[in-house]
């Protein structure tokens, strides 16, 4: 099994699998929906108080609860739900920045998100997406060349510099085209999530694998909602 979310590894059910409850379909749509439940409302309380301090909590906790997930998979149903309450609140604030500057994009970014997901859904369980090897290969391999992409423009920064399409005021043509490139591959995430947690499902892991294939559907959401909202900006910034 082969996953483009770095989350959802090839040994990550194969390792955990026990003798204990295992975890259903059912079971992890309950905990992807309440990991998003929490998300949402940690975001909306903290929508309207930007703290820089409190941003940089949030954003460091949220990395240190992703790393303690992903190397203790037994804790996910501890870690992920602060996780989800982190994520939020650093959302939160910068979805604040972002609807400041062009008032609507945030609600517009929520819609396209959860519009996304649940037609990618619908798409795969009926079968007209299928994630084949070819597949899983073509989206891990373009992953891997936007996080690699976005580790240069993360050390440049050290040096004043930064790579001009990831900027979000930047309306070129071609970082509106880089930025929709992001959002397709991020999108496309979610079939490899769903595919990868089924057989996860099928493969009889344990009842809090529930938790962690909520987890790495919420990092790839994460993901999406940013992506989306970086693309608005610079549309917007064209008008």
């Amino acid at each position: 099994m082969r996953s483009g979310n770095p989350v959802l590894t090839d040994k990550a059910f194969s390792q955990a699998i026990d003798r204990g409850e295992t975890m259903t379909l059912n079971g992890t749509v309950n905990k992807t929906f309440m990991s998003v439940l929490l998300l949402i409302g940690a975001g909306y309380l903290t929508y309207n108080q930007v703290n820089p301090a409190v941003l940089m909590v949030a954003g460091f906790g949220g990395f240190i609860l992703a790393l303690i997930t992903i190397f203790k998979k037994s804790w996910a149903p501890i870690t992920v739900p602060l996780y989800a309450l982190a994520e939020g609140v650093l959302l939160g604030g910068i979805s604040y920045l972002y609807n400041a500057q062009y008032e609507g994009i945030v609600s517009n970014a929520i819609f396209l998100t959860l519009g996304i997901l649940l037609s990618l859904l619908m798409l795969y369980r009926s079968g007209y997406i299928k994630a084949t090897e070819n597949f899983k290969l073509g989206i891990f391999a373009a992953t891997g060349g936007i996080a690699l992409v976005y580790l240069v423009n993360f050390i440049m920064s050290f040096f004043g510099m930064s790579i001009g399409v990831l900027n979000p005021l930047n309306s070129s043509w071609i970082s509106i085209g880089f930025s929709l490139f992001v959002v397709v591959i991020a999108a496309l995430n979610l079939v490899l999530d769903f595919d990868f947690i089924e057989k996860g499902v099928e493969k009889g892991a344990p009842k809090y694998m529930e938790w962690f294939g909520a987890f790495g559907l919420l990092v790839t959401l994460v993901w999406l909602y940013l992506e989306i909202l970086r693309l608005l900006a610079k549309l917007n910034s064209r008008k």
